[in-house]
């Protein structure tokens, strides 16, 4: 737990590389298109509950695993954002899953530290084409909700995305108050 506090306090953070595309917007909504790089991720599936509590089922098995709960006992650092899938239904809202995904710092991409919790899991993701709309706050499912749906319809007409499946990303330690960063991730079909 200390690895993990100290990590999220005083570790380095890398940024998840990706470019950016283009930009775009539609009346108030502005967007990137970006490819997002793929390589090796920390992952911890959650199914059976909402979003929230999911996250908070899932967010310290990812942290402990990246603060030093693994099998070389090492503290990898940050790398941001840590994004997590969800599933919506036809309605809109969200299915009772959802998966995190921690991309895995740069020096440890080739050889990850094994976790040692069995919840989490290396699995390796191909790099992806994304639709990115910014958004402030401490986010919660409603959130991620309206702004996807806010982005979808900027879309309409001018691009096409997958409908089973969107990012919700995070760029900040909870106990940044101010100047939060999250983004809803439409992924480009």
């Amino acid at each position: 737990m200390l690895g993990m506090i100290k990590n999220s306090l005083f570790g380095s953070v890398e940024t998840w590389p990706w470019q950016v595309l283009s930009k775009g917007g539609k009346e108030e909504v502005s967007y990137e298109e970006r490819t997002c790089e793929g390589g090796q991720f920390a992952t911890v599936e959650v199914t059976d509950k909402p979003v929230d509590e999911g996250l908070r089922e899932a967010m310290p098995k990812v942290m402990k695993y990246v603060g030093g709960t693994n099998d070389k006992g090492i503290g990898m650092g940050m790398t941001v954002p840590i994004s997590f899938a969800v599933f919506p239904s036809d309605d809109g809202s969200l299915q009772k899953k959802l998966k995190v995904w921690f991309r895995i710092p740069n020096q440890f991409q080739s050889n990850p530290p094994v976790p040692t919790d069995d919840s989490v899991k290396i699995e390796e993701r191909e790099s992806i084409t994304v639709y990115s709309l910014q958004f402030g706050g401490y986010a919660k499912e409603a959130d991620y909700v309206a702004h996807a749906a806010q982005l979808r319809t900027a879309l309409e007409g001018t691009a096409t995305c997958r409908s089973d499946i969107y990012f919700c990303t995070g760029y900040d330690p909870p106990m940044k108050p101010y100047g939060r960063r999250n983004e809803v991730w439409l992924v480009k079909a």
